[in-house]
């Protein structure tokens, strides 16, 4: 396996990605760690832990402080996580995750620290840190595989966080269409009241055939506008079903009591 490339400035590291079968390449981009800690030692022994793992490619970027880890995230979009210690001169971990929520970032973080030092990790995931690691924990895989269970992770919440929005965004419109019907039944509803007087009034003359027939196809022709208006009225809209997730909310088939035989 070829040597990992290094491109060095006064205070970074850029690792290159690890050489992979082409064909991983092509299905699988490149996952972007941006590694904030000042000990370069510590950022080779995590280069070599990504270059070792199988069957993916990662970049690491390393920023021994966290003014350049920030500079960097404000100018490089395409990191996918960052990984940071909590020890660093003058400040802290968690100072540097405060001020990536003062940001507003939405890179998922992984937290790594020396101690076992609990009150410290949940300190960290109140800010919003995605998983918690100990160094000394770090075997060849561990910290490899959490990369990628935090990603997949923060994927599934990204998709829940869409399908809870469109079903939210479903809903009102539907209760706005409820509303709508409503106040347009009620428009109908006093009109074709003083009709169906009227039509009764009209029935209780003298009328010649043609009239009474003219009066039965009126009055037909009103019993199925009525019976339109009704049904309009009478949806159920807890027949429409706004937990679809592949398409826009559906109407359900079972039928109402009124179209039940």
């Amino acid at each position: 396996m070829p040597n990992v490339g290094l491109q060095i400035t006064e205070t970074s590291v850029t690792f290159f990605p690890t050489m992979i079968p082409s064909a991983l390449k092509k299905s699988q981009k490149p996952i972007t760690v941006l590694l904030a800690d000042d000990d370069i030692g510590f950022a080779k022994i995590v280069q070599d832990q990504l270059q070792q793992f199988q069957n993916r490619e990662f970049k690491l970027i390393w920023k021994e402080n966290i003014d350049e880890a920030l500079q960097e995230i404000q100018s490089n979009h395409s990191i996918d996580l960052i990984v940071t210690d909590y020890v660093f001169p003058g400040t802290n971990g968690l100072e540097f995750c405060l001020q990536l929520n003062q940001m507003n970032s939405e890179i998922p973080i992984v937290f790594l620290t020396a101690t076992r030092d609990f009150k410290l990790a949940i300190e960290a995931m109140k800010l919003g840190v995605e998983d918690f690691l100990i160094k000394e924990d770090l075997s060849e895989s561990v910290l490899p595989r959490t990369i990628l269970n935090v990603l997949e992770r923060v994927r599934m919440q990204k998709q829940i966080k869409a399908v809870e929005k469109r079903m939210f965004i479903a809903e009102k419109r539907a209760e706005a269409i409820r509303e709508l019907v409503v106040t347009v039944c009620h428009e109908f509803n006093n009109p074709l009241a003083a009709i169906k007087i009227s039509a009764d009034l009209i029935r209780r003359q003298s009328l010649n055939d043609e009239e009474r027939n003219l009066l039965k196809t009126f009055e037909e022709s009103f019993q199925k506008i009525e019976t339109e208006v009704k049904r309009l009225r009478d949806f159920s809209f807890e027949r429409i079903d706004f937990h679809s997730v592949d398409g826009p909310p559906s109407v359900k088939t079972t039928p109402t009591k009124e179209e039940q035989p």
